[in-house]
């Protein structure tokens, strides 16, 4: 089969076959009690199994809750490339005088046949339609209808890649032309009768033996189709006009304007209802060929009433890619209701099988947030489940490279399919689109416990595998918690309340604005946080209704992104920030005006290392401060180090990513951009220690507090810090990515810990039930 099976709920479209075993789940997080449904393509057999982990690298010690009996294989097919399927196309039957077909294009990449609108199945059902060819030349179709006829193609120049374009392909009943950016580029006599024919009309692909195909890794704005022939000057007007005027003629047969630049419906303005259907997301809020992206300040202060939908010359785009895929739309293999007593965690569901002649495993991994019956506990540990998705490049990795080590910048593993989606947020679509979405119905194998991530010296992840390090500590402890994710708090802020703190846990850098501000109002109410990660709270996503995609809109290259990788940029050009789930402006968050330092105190100052031994540690500070003295003294001296594994070695916390007070990200700023507003100093924070790394390495990279770059203060890297907020809530920030990673390995960052926890009322359970007792 090389289509959709009926039950994806999509026309049908072309079909991949992917090679190996890949599996997701249908939910990220669930309630104790609660079912999850799980999804299995696999080219072999397979046993899978519900399990906890208990230990780090210890699958043996595992909780094993559940065991399937032996699946047989079942390969499920994926069916990526977006495009538009307008079901009302033109009359398949109805004869033209006339016609013609006008839209802008912006392609990305060449070397195979793209299409970019038509009626057209071939090779039996083909109307009309705009082509790029292999060579990125324009071909312009003119058809009855029926069987595909060489003589109907008028074949033009090629164009620049990256490059708005104007085409317009005319047929007078006589002769057809084609015009590029106003100008005649080719014409050949074609007579006879034009018919559309009953293909489908599509935007963006055509179809090959009726299954969508040949799809356009292009941006495509203000498509219209004539009942009539237009002439030299109008079509010279028209591209003048640059795609930011309708087309007036009561000849329209359709016109799609694009104005929603949300969800998955577009409407034609032409009067004839034929309405559009986005199949997998594309990408909306696309500038057009009249956009000036240097009028739009790159900093929040200079042009904080920006309103992307408002700037008349702003363009309304949408952007197609071979490759995008929102949702694998498999059938449920397995269905799981997890025990009402189920203990809140990290949980696997875990495929055993043999492939390519060794015994190998793969884990889908969740959340399992405590029964909705069950009071909550004391303190909340939030998993940085956003961070886990925006990396997940590689979702249909080789399955033999899963035993890997990510490597360095997000570029993921292996990919099982020459053709299978590989992009995240920091690896872009396969023609070179910037990565602006990622679906959470697909794998992602990188949230693995096992995934380590690059340098492999370390034996370091920055995942699931880093945040089950304070899991398991606090299990060792006997504190009492509850876990939930990224998505769980963007659903429902005031969770928080129910809590006394709250852990940041990771590497939680991707925060959406309802989560930022429900937890300011949770500090603001008396709320306390134990912040141990770095880069946290720097970019903003948000989730469509359905809470499947997750969009996020880095557009600076060097902004998350390695310059040293072989892998193009995932970022996105100047202008192309703004969300196309709430039109807010996205990218990072403090050119959102939501700076992660006015809620935990410190800021992203910076990232990179090559070896493990580039990580760092901390230098106390303030030995004398409470909690490195109560409950219990830790003796520690100014100057003193800690952080580390024992005698120095691995782990280590200051490491990856890290982050700086803004008074310590103002003073390594050399000059104030345009545009931009020095912040001031916040009150009241308190300097525990210094993290310190070696000097800065060729993968290091500094920045100010504009996002400039910038070297690092004698060789400070972060600053942890407790902070008592004037507008409400305390703080405990470690500044580092790290910093979870230590713990079971440094028992003065542990004590450090457990210190912290007494001062924000989190004791023990023994400890908890003596008091009520």
């Amino acid at each position: 089969m090389n289509s959709t099976p009926a039950s994806s709920g999509i026309p049908p479209h072309r079909a991949i076959w992917l090679p190996g075993v890949h599996a997701y789940s249908s939910e990220k997080s669930v309630h104790a009690g609660d079912r999850i449904e799980f999804f299995v393509s696999s080219e072999v057999p397979y046993v899978l199994s519900i399990c906890k982990p208990t230990q780090i690298d210890e699958e043996s010690a595992d909780e094993i809750l559940h065991t399937f009996p032996e699946s047989p294989a079942w390969v499920q097919p994926i069916t990526p490339g977006s495009y538009i399927h307008v079901e009302r196309g033109l009359p398949a039957a109805q004869a033209y005088e006339e016609f013609s077909v006008e839209l802008w294009v912006k392609p990305w990449a060449f070397g195979r046949r793209q299409a970019l609108i038509g009626q057209f199945n071939a090779p039996e059902q083909c109307g009309f339609g705009l082509f790029l060819n292999e060579a990125g030349q324009v071909e312009f179709y003119v058809g009855d209808g029926g069987a595909f006829r060489d003589t109907g193609v008028v074949e033009g120049t090629a164009l620049d890649k990256q490059t708005w374009h104007h085409l317009v392909g005319t047929w007078d009943g006589s002769a057809a032309s084609l015009w590029i950016d106003g100008s005649k580029v080719a014409s050949r006599p074609i007579q006879g009768i034009f018919r559309a024919g009953p293909a489908p009309l599509r935007l963006g692909a055509a179809g090959s033996n009726s299954t969508a195909d040949q799809f356009a890794d292009a941006d495509l704005l203000m498509p219209v189709l004539y009942a009539r022939c237009l002439g030299d000057a109008e079509i010279g007007q028209r591209f003048r006009q640059n795609g930011l005027r309708p087309p007036s003629s009561r000849f329209v047969l359709g016109y799609w304007p694009l104005h929603e630049q949300q969800g998955d419906r577009v409407q034609d303005a032409s009067g004839h209802q034929r309405t559009g259907r986005i199949i997998n997301h594309a990408t909306w809020m696309i500038t057009g060929p009249g956009f000036d992206s240097s009028t739009l300040n790159i900093h929040h202060e200079a042009e904080p009433a920006y309103a992307p939908l408002n700037d008349a010359r702003r363009g309304k785009g949408i952007r197609f890619a071979s490759d995008d895929l929102s949702d694998c739309r498999w059938e449920v293999t397995h269905v799981y209701t997890v025990p009402a007593q189920a203990k809140p965690g990290i949980y696997v569901a875990r495929l055993r099988f043999f492939y390519a002649g060794a015994e190998r495993t793969y884990d889908v991994t969740f959340i399992v947030k405590r029964a909705r019956s069950v009071p909550p506990a004391p303190l909340l540990v939030l998993c940085s489940t956003n961070t886990w998705l925006a990396y997940s490049s590689s979702a249909f990795a080789d399955t033999a490279s899963l035993e890997s080590v990510w490597p360095r910048g997000g570029v993921g593993l292996k990919n099982s399919h020459p053709e299978a989606p590989r992009f995240s947020c920091y690896v872009p679509h396969q023609a070179g689109q910037p990565t602006y979405y990622v679906s959470l119905r697909r794998p992602w194998p990188n949230a693995s416990p096992k995934a380590l991530y690059d340098p492999a010296d370390a034996q370091y992840g920055q995942w699931a595998r880093l945040e089950l390090h304070l899991h398991f500590w606090l299990d060792r402890q006997g504190y009492e918690y509850d876990v939930v994710s990224d998505l769980d708090l963007h659903r429902d802020p005031a969770m928080l309340n129910q809590y006394r703190a709250v852990v940041i846990n990771g590497h939680s850098e991707y925060w959406s604005t309802p989560a930022y501000d429900g937890l300011d109002r949770y500090l603001r109410n008396g709320g306390a946080a134990v912040v141990l990660s770095g880069n946290t709270m720097c970019s903003r996503v948000s989730f469509n209704d359905a809470f499947t995609v997750m969009e996020q809109r880095h557009t600076q290259p060097e902004i998350g992104f390695d310059p040293e990788s072989e892998v193009p940029s995932a970022a996105g050009a100047h202008g192309e920030q703004f969300h196309s789930q709430d039109w807010a402006r996205g990218d990072l968050l403090r050119r959102a005006s939501r700076t992660s330092a006015h809620i935990i105190g410190l800021d992203t100052a910076g990232w990179g290392f090559a070896t493990g031994d580039d990580f760092g540690v901390y230098e106390v500070q303030a030995p004398e401060h409470p909690l490195f003295n109560t409950p219990i003294p830790l003796g520690v001296q100014r100057g003193q180090r800690f952080g580390h594994g024992p005698a120095g070695q691995l782990p280590r916390a200051i490491g990856h990513e890290w982050d700086l007070t803004l008074k310590t990200l103002k003073a390594m700023v050399r000059k104030v951009p345009e545009g931009g507003v020095m912040p001031p100093d916040q009150e009241n924070i308190q300097v525990l220690a210094r993290g310190v790394r070696k000097d800065a390495g060729p993968l290091d990279f500094y920045f100010d507090v504009f996002v400039q770059a910038a070297e690092p203060l004698d060789g400070l890297s972060c600053e942890m810090i407790y902070w008592e907020r004037p507008e409400g809530g305390r703080i405990f920030n470690a500044g580092a990515v790290g910093a979870s990673w230590v713990l079971g390995a440094d028992p003065v960052f542990e004590q450090l810990l457990s210190n912290v926890l007494h001062h924000f009322g989190i004791a023990v359970q023994s400890e908890q039930s003596s008091s009520q007792a």
